[in-house]
Parts: C-alpha cells; structure tokens; sequence
C-alpha cells in the first residue's frame, strides 16, 4: 500500500504549514498515521490536530523530490 513510511515530529507551527504545503503538491496519497488514527497530510486542520512535539508516522507511495526535503529536515532519528 505504502511505499515509505518515516517516523515524523513538528517543533513548531510553521513546519506543519511548510510540510503540508509540500504535501499538498504531490499528485499521490499522504497519510499521517498517529496513535489509531489516519489523517490525510494535505488537511491542514487535520495536521494541526496532532500537536507539536509527538512521533508520528508518515505513509506515502510516492516520489517528489521538494516533499521529500521537507521529510527529511522532520525526520526522528
């Protein structure tokens, strides 16, 4: 279903907008998976729901070379 999944966290409101910004041009699924839920990554409310400063998952099948930028800079080790 996905090809990548990556273990994301936001620091600060600006790097939700920039993330789904990005998100938002991708021509393919991004789903945020966070506890039991599923979030669409191009809702900005729906991201905003998540908060600052939790782990997340970020599922996509896709390749985009600006979204993939923004994913590395919130990447967790």
């Amino acid at each position: 279903m996905y090809d990548t999944v990556r273990t994301l966290q936001f620091e600060k409101v600006e790097e939700i907008e920039e993330f789904v910004n990005a998100a938002s041009k991708c021509d393919f699924e991004i789903d945020i998976k966070c506890n039991r839920m599923f979030i669409d990554a191009k809702s900005i409310l729906g991201v905003l729901g998540i908060g600052l400063g939790h782990d997340f998952l970020v599922c996509y099948g896709g390749d985009n070379a600006d979204f993939e930028n923004v994913v590395d800079k919130l990447a967790v080790a």
